[in-house]
């Protein structure tokens, strides 16, 4: 079997060598307890530690004290809204936006619908930058929380966290950000923003999976979501996972040192294969913003065709990208991200976001190239809509002509 091309790092990453290496021995040798006090928990003591700093290096935080590890992006988002509300509990309302991943998403329409809590969705504009008009006017003293992406996982679009956090601290709100898809891709320096707390999880940056961080920035009130021991100085109880926090650690490290490729290198391949695919396929155009977006993130929504069938004829081609829609058997509604961008429903089934890393080769890209085309020119075929209609809609017409 030929080696296939992966184009679905936004989804997860495959886990770096050398991050595997300083994984290893925390299984075998390094193995005791971090909490016990004899040598073999001081040893993991020390490299949990070590990774603590990584991770805060990465992130451009103040004190490595702010670093809290955690299973995951969702556990992060979960504690951090949480936190929060029990922080401030005559504060009643929450402010998130319409295009948030589900762990903030769902949480908020839990803690509405369960909890009697007033959440305030901040909607985005066709290129899914927020609405700041709307987000401003959501804002005042009975705001607990804000919880804002700082990058979107469907269209890489970037929100202007730092200038949401100044506005949500003005109106006395602790404001929270889900980093996942932007720790290790942009630049950041928590140290001088008003950022509160910030999310990410290990294997979006290739670090294995069912390993996270929150960070908390030092002298925030805060309550834990997991009660019990006192790892993570009480602030997140568990033995700890060893191994998972090493990894994140020395991905952490790798991040920084390869950023640069991240946004000249990446980004040039991402958009050699954007501009190929949008001279050689009519009607089809780039979602989000093309302007302020992730370096290693495109998605295209092809009209008139199904993202699932077009992520099929990829696959026996050994190319794995992602589908911009949330259709599965017995739904016809794609992604709430297309439709709170107000894509066309002719053309929101068929987003397709292509997603690359630092491992991503030039020869890959021109594979892609040369295989879509084909792809979309047999689906659209079989399509009874592309029969009838093919006129692109103005409003969405291609970022490059």
């Amino acid at each position: 079997m030929t080696k296939g091309i992966y184009l679905d790092n936004n989804a997860t990453t495959r886990v770096d060598p050398e991050v595997l290496a300083e994984m290893l021995p925390l299984f075998t040798e390094q193995f005791g307890n971090p909490s016990s006090m004899h040598g073999f928990g001081a040893a993991v003591g020390g490299k949990i530690e070590w990774a603590r700093k990584q991770v805060q290096a990465l992130l451009g935080a103040a004190h490595d004290s702010e670093i809290v590890f955690t299973s995951g992006g969702t556990e992060s988002d979960n504690t951090a809204i949480l936190s929060a509300l029990e922080a401030y509990p005559k504060k009643r309302e929450i402010v998130t936006s319409v295009v948030e991943h589900p762990a903030v998403l769902s949480f908020c329409d839990h803690l509405e619908k369960k909890r009697g809590y007033t959440v305030h969705r901040i909607p985005v504009d066709r290129r899914g930058n927020l609405d700041m008009e709307a987000y401003r006017a959501a804002l005042s003293e009975r705001v607990a929380i804000v919880s804002i992406m700082w990058a979107n996982n469907e269209t890489g679009t970037i929100f202007p966290v730092e200038e949401l956090a100044v506005l949500a601290k003005a109106a006395g709100a602790v404001f929270h950000t889900d980093a996942v898809q932007a720790v290790g891709k942009i630049p950041m320096t928590l140290a001088d923003s008003a950022i509160d707390m910030l999310s990410l999880s290990g294997h979006k940056l290739h670090a294995p999976k069912g390993i996270g961080a929150l960070y908390v920035k030092r002298g925030l009130r805060f309550r834990p979501l997991l009660r019990g021991g006192h790892q993570e100085r009480s602030r997140r109880a568990g033995t700890e996972n060893a191994p998972g926090i090493v990894g994140l650690g020395a991905a952490a490290q790798l991040a920084l040192l390869h950023m640069g490729e991240e946004n000249t290198r990446v980004r040039a391949l991402r958009d050699t294969l954007e501009r190929a695919i949008l001279a050689a396929v009519p009607n089809c155009f780039v979602t989000g913003n093309p302007d302020n977006r992730l370096p290693n993130t495109c998605n295209i929504a092809f009209e008139y065709i199904e993202g699932e069938a077009i992520l099929l004829l990829l696959n026996e081609q050994g190319i794995a990208a992602s589908s911009g829609s949330a259709c599965t058997s017995g739904s016809l509604e794609p992604s709430h991200v297309m439709r709170a961008m107000g894509v066309p429903y002719t053309a929101a089934h068929g987003a397709t976001r292509f997603s690359l890393s630092r491992e991503t080769t030039e020869e890959e890209i021109d594979r892609v190239i040369a295989v879509v085309p084909g792809i979309i020119e047999k689906l659209r075929s079989f399509s009874p809509y592309w029969q009838a209609d093919a006129g692109r809609p103005k409003e969405f017409a291609p970022v490059y002509s």
